[in-house]
């Protein structure tokens, strides 16, 4: 067993216990780390309360901006969407995470990593296999996997030892929250059956009525501009977030299907992302050449199912994000969508790199199509098929 640990840390229940559980039934001395991925919530506290449950060291980061960089704009530039749903709200945060874990085990000289995940959840393969992908040296731990504690159970522990801990015995749902949205589980919605509570929604509680329009400018794929003012990109989801979700948009209900094979009910806020991802695409088809533009949307859907099975850091996922760049290298204009109560849609599109050919495209008697070519081309495209229907017999006259 290692003797320092470096421990993923969210001053949530679990996370708290884990470092005095590991403490007294291991002996190891723990370095919490929490990153700020964009909860929405001041993390500094945290560093205190990790102290008080048992933590030798405890370290809190702000990642929002390297989170938004290096994370979601690669994601938004594949336009990935996990069962071409879900836009990877918590999967996008995990490798961000990840990174920062094993740094700080270095850099304290750690020799094992730890988490808070259950044995039931998508998390605990993203924050293994990212680990052993950066630090395959490295021994990861899985307190929570261990210890077999109800909720009840950690209450109680920590009670008894006066660890530090928000959780209360009425809580009812499970929340993750970072800058690409939130995540909400549990409760009355593990029933597919049932309506989620309107108690839930947080991101996404209408109370704008006027129809408004709003501007989206990209550069090489990712958003750099909202209604002419350049942002950088963690700020303009951050305003998106909250101009979208005023709306109403951007909430997803889903059965999903979880890499450790259990199909699982999930409910998302994701306004900022629902909206950068539908302007995102509508460039694309006015910016890519046709077969350019049809092989990345078949990659996608394999993109999106990398990083929600962990594996963000794998040669594959490298070559995608290879292919990726080269095919955002056009993708830069702007965007106008129209927000109105429950909706959000595109109204207009432009671009320096067009491929709309207005000569080409209108039905105009002035057009600058050649029509007679027409004819030539479409005979050749059918040729194969025409031979094949001689072959079956398939001529003859008509009764």
């Amino acid at each position: 067993m290692a003797k320092r640990v470096v421990l993923a840390y969210s001053g949530g229940l679990d996370t708290s216990v884990a470092v005095r559980w590991m403490t007294e039934e291991w002996g190891v001395e723990v370095i919490a780390v929490a990153c700020d991925v964009g909860q929405g919530e001041d993390l500094a506290p945290l560093a205190d309360r990790a102290i008080g449950a048992g933590a030798v060291e405890a370290v809190v980061l702000d990642v929002r901006e390297e989170f938004a960089r290096d994370f979601v704009g690669p994601a938004l530039r594949a336009n990935a969407l996990y069962e071409n749903r879900y836009p990877l709200v918590s999967a996008l945060s995990r490798p961000v995470i990840t990174r920062h874990l094993v740094e700080q085990a270095r850099r304290f000289d750690a020799t094992a990593v730890a988490h808070g995940c259950t044995g039931k959840g998508n998390d605990q393969v993203r924050f293994e296999v990212g680990i052993r992908s950066l630090g395959p040296d490295l021994e990861v731990l899985a307190p929570v996997r261990e210890w077999g504690f109800t909720r009840e159970d950690s209450i109680a522990y920590a009670e008894q030892r006066g660890i530090p801990i928000s959780a209360t015995r009425e809580k009812l749902y499970s929340i993750d929250e970072n800058l690409w949205g939130r995540a909400i589980e549990c409760g009355e919605m593990e029933d597919p059956w049932a309506q989620p509570p309107e108690g839930v929604w947080a991101m996404t509680v209408p109370t704008a009525t006027d129809p408004r329009e709003i501007t989206v400018g990209f550069v090489a794929g990712t958003p750099v501009s909202l209604d002419g003012r350049s942002l950088p990109l963690y700020e303009l989801i951050g305003e998106l977030n909250g101009i979208v979700g005023s709306y109403g948009v951007g909430r997803l209900d889903m059965v999903e299907n979880r890499r450790v094979g259990i199909k699982s009910r999930e409910t998302y806020e994701a306004p900022a992302a629902t909206v950068l991802l539908e302007a995102h695409r509508d460039l694309e088809g006015l910016t890519l050449e046709r077969d350019l533009h049809h092989e990345k949307l078949r990659l996608e859907p394999r993109y999106a199912e990398l990083v929600y099975d962990g594996l963000w850091f794998s040669p594959l996922k490298d070559a995608l994000d290879a292919f990726v760049t080269a095919s955002q290298v056009h993708v830069s204009g702007e965007v106008r969508l129209l927000l109105e109560p429950g909706r959000c849609h595109v109204v207009g599109r432009r671009s320096d790199a067009s491929l709309y050919d207005y000569g080409l495209a209108t039905y105009d008697a002035e057009d600058s199509f050649n029509h007679a070519d027409a004819e030539g081309f479409v005979r050749l495209w059918g040729l194969g098929l025409q031979t094949w229907a001689a072959r079956q017999g398939r001529g003859g006259s008509a009764s």
